[in-house]
């Protein structure tokens, strides 16, 4: 790998060394090698969710995860050593956005053979206590900060730099991977792992369903306003950040897989794709930004809904249904005043006799 396919460089009037954004070609690469890390990950869940898993650490389900991890440790370590043995100080040694993911890599290297050694003591995970143990925790921090490298390069950009769908997915892929790990870790309430208010077993829990609503709503909300926010989408970006969120939550439902309502899910970010052509939202057109945060969960729960009434049917009551659109809706303009506030009112000055 030759350095113009990693990081370009640039001297200041004082002679030191700056490294400038990741090439394209770099993003691709680590884009790519993310994808596979977090394909272990959802592997692995998949082999938890169908009973795959046996009383061992050392399962093929961990070998696809761990090597993962290692490939993105190797070209990481690699491009910093050379770089460190062409000159650069070990602060310039990565390109901007990547120290970061070594960092997160790194932890593996703690929370692995933590995780090796906390199951010898206490033995395998089962159920809700295989996301949350404390090992597992360290392991998803780790494998945040690996995969956000491309999304974070992105920042380091100028504002619209790149605008046409091929440019931008290296950083779509990056932030659709950090929205799958932190959907990974809320199966227990995601509507594509549970098939909330649907006719499919063990579905039917309100309290649980509603919970998931609101929490899958909020967490899917922040990450696309915060990226209509920050880039302007290229046409498809949307749907290439939901589709490849859903088509991954659907192999952690442990029945057979929810075709049907993934594609639901994959309309909605066609349906997004649409509303952000139509709309135009941005902070400059408030009107337009509260109102594509609220649609854009309407219409992804009413697909949702409507396709359960044309296959395996709806088991929750309308009253609870459709007050979970107006719910998903409600929150979708909350989290667009989180990340976009509107401007303070300028209070009158007080006048002083």
């Amino acid at each position: 790998m030759s350095p113009s396919t990693i990081a370009s460089m640039t001297t200041t009037q004082h002679g030191e060394k700056v490294s400038h954004a990741a090439s394209p070609r770099f993003d691709w690469i680590m884009a790519a090698l993310a994808t596979y890390f977090v394909g272990g990950l959802y592997l692995d869940g998949w082999a938890h969710a169908h009973g795959q898993v046996d009383e061992s650490f050392f399962t093929p389900w961990h070998a696809v995860l761990y090597s993962g991890q290692l490939l993105m440790v190797a070209i990481l370590s690699g491009v910093l050593v050379r770089t460190v043995w062409r000159g650069a100080t070990l602060r310039e040694a990565l390109p901007r956005g990547y120290p970061l993911s070594l960092v997160g890599l790194l932890l593996w290297f703690i929370g692995g053979p933590g995780d090796l050694i906390w199951h010898t003591l206490f033995g395998i995970e089962k159920n809700v206590e295989a996301l949350y143990s404390p090992t597992h925790l360290l392991l998803a921090l780790g494998i945040t900060l690996a995969v956000s490298g491309p999304l974070r390069a992105a920042y380091h950009r100028p504002a619209g730099e790149r605008r046409r769908l091929s440019e931008q997915l290296p950083m779509i892929l990056s932030l659709t991977l950090v929205l799958s790990v932190l959907t990974f870790f809320m199966m227990i309430a995601h509507p594509l792992s549970n098939l909330w208010g649907t006719g499919w077993e063990e579905s039917s829990n309100e309290a649980w369903g509603m919970t998931g609503i609101m929490l899958e709503t909020a967490l899917f909300m922040g990450v696309i306003l915060l990226l209509v926010r920050q880039w302007p989408p290229a046409p498809g970006a949307l749907t290439v950040l939901v589709a490849l969120n859903a088509i991954a939550m659907g192999f952690l439902f442990s029945g057979a897989y929810p075709l049907v309502f993934v594609v639901t899910r994959v309309l909605a970010g066609v349906a997004a794709d649409g509303l952000l052509a139509w709309l135009k939202p941005s902070v400059q057109r408030p009107g337009a930004w509260r109102a594509f945060a609220a649609l854009v969960p309407v219409v992804s729960y009413g697909l949702y809904f409507g396709a359960a009434q044309l296959t395996v049917g709806v088991i929750w009551t309308t009253h609870l249904w459709v007050g979970s659109l107006a719910i998903a809706g409600a929150i979708g303009v909350l989290v667009s005043l989180l990340v976009a506030p509107p401007a303070a009112a300028a209070l009158p000055s007080s006048s002083t006799t």
